[in-house]
């Protein structure tokens, strides 16, 4: 039997999108928006609202950020990097790291597994 999350993987590779256009800014949140799912992965679109967040916490999996819009104030091991549009970084397993949204900013999560 095929694993329903890879047929969605299926039509979202057949579907081009505008990553920035697919998720929209939301007056004091953080939204996000999971846009595949495997066993092996998953890639979520989030858009933070000028002074939201993530509080440090950490995870058994890498994960890469790519900001697509704004930038990001990224916190890992406790050292501060501003990501910019276009940037990207990787957020080691294990390692605690936050983000903050001195500015809007989205951002695009890839965690592998």
């Amino acid at each position: 039997m095929t694993d329903p999350s890879i047929l969605v993987a299926e039509k979202i590779v057949a579907n081009p999108t505008n990553a920035p256009e697919a998720i929209s800014y939301q007056d004091g949140a953080v939204v996000s928006k999971e846009i595949l799912k495997t066993p092996g992965a998953t890639v979520t679109l989030f858009a933070f609202d000028i002074g939201q967040g993530l509080s440090e916490h950490s995870t058994p999996f890498n994960a890469l950020v790519q900001v697509i819009d704004g930038e990001a104030e990224i916190i890992i091991d406790n050292i501060s990097y501003l990501v910019k549009i276009n940037e990207m970084i990787i957020m080691p397993a294990n390692h605690p790291h936050a983000l903050k949204a001195n500015k809007r900013f989205k951002m695009l999560l890839t965690m592998t597994r």
